[in-house]
């Protein structure tokens, strides 16, 4: 892993541009990386003490940047004194950008101006994938998208090498222009959008090393007349640790997801960070939460609603005021675990419906659906989703016909399922898939086949992530994915497959 910088006092503008007011006096110390292998920091501080420490942050959010804590530190050492050196450990970090802040005594006040560091991969440069779908473009209206964190290995620039005349390439990545009414008319492979057009351009990386690498771009594009967006891809997913239980996660992760098609996905266990982390390389926004909640769509965020006991909401804007959706995401508690209660330990129902409460999930999930209660009574107008890790089935998936595989135990009314039903929320997957005994949709887990994973007693197979719906939505397919065949913990490190649960993912019709 090769160590680029910029200097302090860049860095600081950037931060303030963005909204970071430090709220103490200037700094008097000094931070100050070397370029090379390691990661290592000089510093110096007028105030040594024991308990100062310098801690490294992705630059995309979940540093202090108002001198108070945000997220984790993704790795950190004391540095104690008045003036020395420390070395942050940067194998279990992926390439990307990433700041460092100099900080007191185990808090956040900084005693230096923080520095960006570039960390950059070994090797050649290279993209995900081959071929990657854009978020829409409109005839006559202003596009821009951007590519630049999608490639690996310490991109020097890139460039157009063919394509649509109309989009032109910037040195970091950027596609921009205005689309004309001659785009060659076509649909993009996988993915079912009606009276779709294109546009095709291929643009080249080139690496620090003089290696290159090239991206087939393709840009869905509406007439004037017509609704930007027509037809919109959401997905849940757990990403299990930010995906950093799996070798090489964050290229698999954008893999996955630019095949996968999704145009908004409701991220869990984030920690912070990964939400904001996989957002800057695919170009796209995103709402990142505090803990294990985040939010990323190839369209604006128009309001972000903030969190509210296990869930988060923001408002997104499909086509500016003339399209847009509200979106909940919610992370339930995960014990106890109801299924146990009745697979291991044969509690009766009514026992099981308490521990539910127990765990947090129903007053979670009430509260959730009380600060949603508003916009789901305007879901008309702006149609609303609730998409999530709801650690809990479906009463939907508990019938009788499913008695046995529910080891002994149907009908069951499990209150994530049931109260959002009653909120006038559809589980989608239910809609594409009515049937749970052809269609179990199981999301948990395809690593958890045994209770330990690979061994111990059978672990409860269930669906318990969820896209839900209110409002005007046409459901036209919906699906639980998993990629490839992963190997179940502990076996787990090289997977293709980087999380522990299914993702689920639906397509809507929005109204014309």
């Amino acid at each position: 892993m090769r160590v680029r910088f910029l200097i302090p006092t860049v860095l600081t503008a950037l931060l303030l541009a963005l909204g970071a007011h430090p709220v103490s006096a200037a700094p008097q110390g000094t931070l100050s990386p070397t370029e090379g292998e390691d990661l290592t920091f000089a510093y110096t501080t007028p105030d040594p003490h024991s308990a100062n420490w310098i801690g490294l942050y992705r630059s995309s959010g979940g540093g202090p940047v108002d001198e108070e804590y945000v997220a984790p530190s993704l790795v950190w050492e004391y540095a104690p004194e008045a003036e020395g050196s420390v070395r942050l450990p940067v194998d279990s970090l992926e390439p990307g950008t990433y700041t460092a802040y100099f900080l007191a005594r185990d808090g956040y006040e900084w005693l230096a101006e923080p520095v960006e560091v570039r960390l950059s991969a070994d090797g050649p440069v290279s993209f995900p994938v081959e071929e990657a779908t854009l978020h829409n473009a409109r005839q006559g209206q202003a596009y821009e998208a951007r590519l630049g964190g999608l490639v690996s290995g310490g991109a020097t620039g890139f460039t157009k090498v063919g394509g649509d005349g109309w989009v032109e390439v910037s040195s970091d990545g950027t596609l921009s222009g205005t689309p004309r009414a001659s785009v060659h008319r076509e649909t993009p492979a996988g993915v079912s959008r009606a009276d779709r057009s294109s546009a095709r351009v291929t643009v080249e990386a080139t690496g620090e090393d003089g290696s290159s690498a090239r991206l087939d771009v393709i840009i869905p594009v509406r007439r004037h007349d017509q609704p930007l967006v027509d037809e919109v891809g959401v997905m849940s997913l757990n990403t299990w640790h930010g995906g950093t239980r799996i070798n090489g996660y964050h290229e698999k992760q954008l893999r996955f997801l630019l095949e996968s098609g999704a145009d908004v996905v409701g991220l869990q266990e984030t920690q912070g960070t990964h939400a904001a982390r996989l957002a800057e390389a695919l170009g796209w926004h995103h709402w990142q939460g505090s803990g294990s909640l985040g939010v990323i769509s190839r369209y604006p965020i128009a309001e972000e609603y903030g969190e509210v006991n296990a869930s988060g909401g923001v408002r997104i804007a499909l086509d500016g005021e003339e399209s847009q959706v509200n979106l909940w995401n919610v992370h339930l508690g995960y014990t106890p675990y109801g299924p146990y209660d009745f697979c291991f330990d044969g509690m009766d129902v009514d026992r099981v419906l308490e521990r539910e409460a127990e765990s947090g999930r129903t007053p979670q999930i009430t509260d959730t659906l009380a600060a949603m209660s508003d916009q789901v009574e305007a879901a008309d107008e702006i149609p609303v989703l609730l998409v999530g890790d709801f650690n809990a089935p479906s009463h939907l998936d508990w019938t009788e016909e499913l008695r046995e595989r529910n080891c002994g135990y149907a009908d069951v009314p499990w209150p994530t399922s049931v109260l959002p039903t009653e909120a006038g929320f559809t589980d989608s997957y239910r809609v594409a898939h009515p049937d749970p005994v052809s269609a179990p949709g199981l999301t948990w887990s395809p690593l958890y086949p045994f209770h330990e994973g690979s061994t111990g007693r059978e672990e409860p197979q269930d669906r318990i992530d969820f896209v839900y719906h209110a409002g005007d939505l046409t459901v036209r397919d919906s699906r639980d994915l998993v990629v490839g065949d992963p190997a179940p913990v502990p076996e787990h490190a090289d997977n293709e497959w980087t999380t522990d649960h299914a993702a689920v993912l639906t397509f809507y019709s929005l109204p014309s």
